[in-house]
């Protein structure tokens, strides 16, 4: 049961993975068009659509209001309002993998929290997997050596509230109603957002800005609660290992969409991240199955003929 539990986490965080990387697509997209306070404003406001599926049967909408652990519901609306506002932010002033090579330190952060906070066992495998995976990501990005700026800082303040986030939804533990962490993660962008847009918001304008803005709020708010169910699943440092996909995201957005240039060290980089988040998913599993093996073949006598009497 723990296995499978672990299974689902670690696919759920595949899943909003997926959503916050092509949500950062569409964020990029609406650079220039639409101040970044309002584009992450709209993760709050297209993520009320997706209150009536997060509802759980006995759970009711009352349930956004309640508030059982202030402390946590705090972290986790300040954390995700501090991550949406500074990764578009990020997206719009940089290019797209360098901003992921500062973001995709989260995982790291994530490892150290769950250590520090959480009192969580990281083995040497898991490091291992982290660290090299993030050597990985600096082969296929390899981020130039060059005077920190406004947008590398956006990123990396992007990249540990999104670690802070992550261990806030662990010590809200499994008994907070969904819809109460859901909220937090709502009002975030929805105030935070809202208050620093009132000076330079403007109503959008066009289909295409539209859909852009829908894509980005929608997806980012997706990530949220698929995160938000991944953390209630799996350990801390089990679901930022999943980052290292947004690379696979990063690289075809680079070069389908914004016609960014790939070389042959973006593929070696791949496949040193590939081979670490396989490495740790397949080895623990490869160890027990030759441990039942070779305990089956203790108790169970071999078979062949017997010599005779």
């Amino acid at each position: 049961m723990k296995n499978t539990g672990l299974s689902a986490g670690m696919m759920l965080a595949f899943a909003a993975f997926a959503s916050f990387s092509i949500s950062d697509a569409y964020s990029k997209l609406l650079a220039g068009q639409i101040d970044p306070f309002e584009v992450a404003f709209s993760g709050g406001v297209f993520g009320l659509l997706l209150i009536p599926f997060i509802r759980g049967k006995n759970e009711s909408y009352r349930d956004l209001l309640v508030i059982r652990q202030p402390v946590m519901w705090l972290v986790r609306a300040v954390s995700t309002f501090v991550a949406t506002a500074a990764s578009v932010e990020a997206f719009m002033l940089l290019p797209m993998p360098e901003a992921f090579s500062l973001i995709f330190l989260m995982p790291l952060f994530v490892t150290i929290l769950s250590v520090l906070l959480l009192r969580e066992k990281v083995s040497t495998l898991g490091w291992l997997s982290v660290i090299v995976g993030f050597v990985g990501v600096l082969i296929v990005l390899r981020p130039g050596l060059r005077a920190l700026q406004f947008g590398h800082l956006c990123a990396l303040i992007s990249a540990v509230a999104n670690a802070v986030g992550v261990i806030a939804y662990r010590l809200s533990g499994k008994n907070t109603p969904r819809l109460s962490m859901f909220s937090s993660s709502l009002c975030g962008p929805l105030l935070g957002n809202g208050i620093l847009m009132l000076a330079h918001a403007s109503w959008p304008q066009g289909a295409t800005v539209w859909m852009f803005l829908f894509g980005y709020g929608f997806l980012a708010a997706l990530g949220q609660l698929l995160m938000m169910m991944a953390a209630t699943r799996a350990t801390a440092s089990a679901i930022a290992l999943p980052q290292y996909s947004q690379m696979l995201w990063a690289v075809a957005f680079s070069f389908y969409v914004f016609h960014e240039p790939l070389d042959n060290w973006t593929f070696v980089g791949i496949a040193v991240i590939v081979a670490s988040g396989l490495y740790k998913w397949a080895y623990p599993r490869a160890i027990t199955k030759l441990a039942v093996i070779k305990r089956q073949r203790i108790i169970q006598p071999p078979c062949g003929p017997y010599p005779l009497a």
